[in-house]
């Protein structure tokens, strides 16, 4: 799944009339790139939530064939945020663990590696560093473990989520973070650091940086 439905206020007016996942770098939009990482990687089913200019975007992707994937679409009339979008889509995820992919990050992750990192777990999440912008971090990691101790990491909008996680959560907006919070509590959050190149596009610098690279 990737979460394509938010308004990107720190990147207006760009966005007031392009969605953040059709901004284009190197030739193409955001999302099309994202698309292909996850071709590549064999992933061919492709859930994506819409709402700010919804239209816009699905009149881009299409059904998804042009980029190697099956896009079904998850739109919200109101904005339900990263918790209640997941939770809205799940009809069209399945009963099996799915990746969530934040639709304005650019990395070269490996997707094909992401998987949940024990039987039991709720989650696996792909944690960074916490980057210069932010006070504090959200997690720490012992071994594979994720950890509400020592936050030094922040997660970089890269999981494997297994839809127990969302059991009981409500249908209104609501952050996944706050459901990650409660299963790393438990202990049933696996994760790993990423060390190689990702930037979160919030802002109009940090889409410099990424359009710099990916000339």
């Amino acid at each position: 799944m990737i979460l394509a439905a938010g308004r990107g206020e720190r990147l207006r007016p760009l966005t007031d009339r392009t969605p953040k996942p059709l901004i284009p770098i190197a030739g193409e939009p955001l999302i099309v790139h994202q698309l292909r990482w996850l071709a590549r990687a064999g992933i061919a089913d492709v859930v994506i939530n819409l709402h700010h200019l919804a239209d816009a975007i699905e009149a881009a992707l299409g059904d998804g064939s042009a980029f190697g994937v099956r896009i079904a679409y998850s739109r919200e009339t109101t904005l339900l945020e990263t918790g209640g979008g997941i939770v809205k889509a799940l009809p069209l995820l399945g009963t099996q663990p799915f990746l969530v992919l934040n639709g304005d990050i650019w990395t070269d992750y490996p997707f094909e590696r992401l998987r949940l990192a024990r039987s039991g777990d709720l989650a696996h999440l792909v944690l960074v560093r916490t980057p210069p912008n932010r006070t504090a971090g959200d997690f720490g990691l012992s071994g594979d473990r994720v950890t509400r101790s020592q936050r030094s990491l922040v997660y970089c909008g890269i999981s494997a989520i297994d839809p127990a996680l969302l059991h009981g959560a409500p249908t209104g907006p609501f952050s996944l973070r706050d459901l990650l919070f409660d299963a790393a509590d438990a202990g049933r959050v696996g994760g790993e650091i990423w060390s190689g190149r990702w930037i979160d596009i919030g802002t109009h610098d940090q889409l410099d940086a990424v359009r710099r690279i990916a000339s």
